[in-house]
């Protein structure tokens, strides 16, 4: 049953309290903790690893506590995560509250639950829980190493001035109070690409072979859905394995060889297909007229259908000044 979920978790049933109703949740081994989730994945509480107990020692399914003389409970039905949580319960009680010996039994344990279960995990599912606890800091950290190495490739990015000041205005004309950058690339990037920690690639070609802005504001409408839909760091870690993402989870980076061979990867990678409504609802949401974009992609024609009625509830509203414009597609030429 541990196949279909896509973290390294089991099925459990917890209760708060005494009264409380008995609900079926996910439990996934974290960080010297254990995180319950709702069927949503919404969190619920997460269980100090060092302050569990098992109230019925010897006997499955498992029930644990949160601690002493505590009426919220847990039980565990699946044999091979009751085995994997009590490996790393013994690990911990060993070594007691010692942060840095506690982190390294920890993950002990739980690479030793992965290889002993390891036909049971979904390809992919140790990348999506290291992608799902990563801080925020560490993503743009990353990203910011793929972009340097993305640009050994490509050349550095455009800055010329006065065109970044019309790409900023663009960028916050379509994607409003996100913290988003936008850069364009000099060679080698066909049309856009996203990376960890907010960043959206687009070719030079997109500014420089097209009269109106409109075909570059598609295109980071499009890019930017794939970004949210297909989490660019979970992607990283697929690509680079199992390994990779292990490491990560217990020394918090990744080797330049694994962000170089992605960076490659990345230049010439094949754009995932979008759901056409939902990139209709994008041009509907910021008002960006599609039809320009349809001509330069000659996208299905059931798209061109659906994105062309989408266009036709949207006002005309010019997305840069013809100055603006005009400055950047001079954003390469400085």
């Amino acid at each position: 049953m541990l196949a279909k979920y896509q973290r390294l978790e089991s099925e459990g049933v917890w209760r708060a309290d005494d009264d409380a109703q008995r609900r079926d949740i996910f439990v996934a081994i974290g960080d010297a903790t254990l995180t319950l989730t709702d069927l949503n994945e919404v969190a619920l509480t997460h269980w100090s690893l060092p302050a569990i107990r098992r109230q019925n020692p010897g006997t499955r399914p498992a029930i644990y506590a949160p601690g002493d003389d505590t009426p919220e409970t847990l039980e565990i039905a699946d044999d091979e995560m009751i085995d994997a949580v009590e490996k790393v319960l013994r690990a911990v009680r060993r070594q007691g509250r010692h942060p840095g010996r506690l982190r390294t039994l920890i993950f002990s344990g739980i690479g030793a639950a992965i290889l002993g279960l390891g036909v049971f995990w979904l390809p992919g599912a140790l990348s999506k829980y290291a992608s799902s606890i990563i801080p925020e800091a560490t993503r743009d950290s990353i990203g910011a190493r793929l972009t340097s190495d993305i640009e050994r490739l490509t050349g550095a990015h455009c800055e010329q001035p006065t065109a970044r000041a019309a790409l900023d205005r663009l960028t916050e004309r379509l994607f409003p109070g996100d913290s988003l950058t936008v850069l364009i690339l000099p060679s080698a990037l066909e049309t856009t690409q996203h990376l960890p920690g907010g960043t959206l690639l687009v070719s030079h070609k997109l500014v420089e072979d097209f009269e109106t802005v409109d075909v570059l504001a598609g295109f980071l409408l499009a890019e930017n859905l794939r970004r949210v839909e297909n989490d660019p760091f979970e992607r990283l870690l697929k690509d680079a394995g199992l390994g990779a993402a292990f490491g990560l989870l217990t020394t918090g980076d990744m080797s330049g060889d694994d962000l170089r061979a992605h960076a490659e990867r990345l230049i010439v990678a094949n754009r995932a297909t979008l759901d056409s409504r939902a990139l209709a609802n994008q041009f509907i949401l910021t008002e960006v007229k599609p039809n320009a974009y349809l001509t330069a992609v000659s996208p299905a024609a059931e798209t061109v259908e659906i994105l062309a009625n989408a266009g036709a509830q949207i006002p005309t509203s010019p997305l840069l000044t013809d100055s603006e414009w005009i400055a950047l597609q001079q954003i390469c030429e400085a």
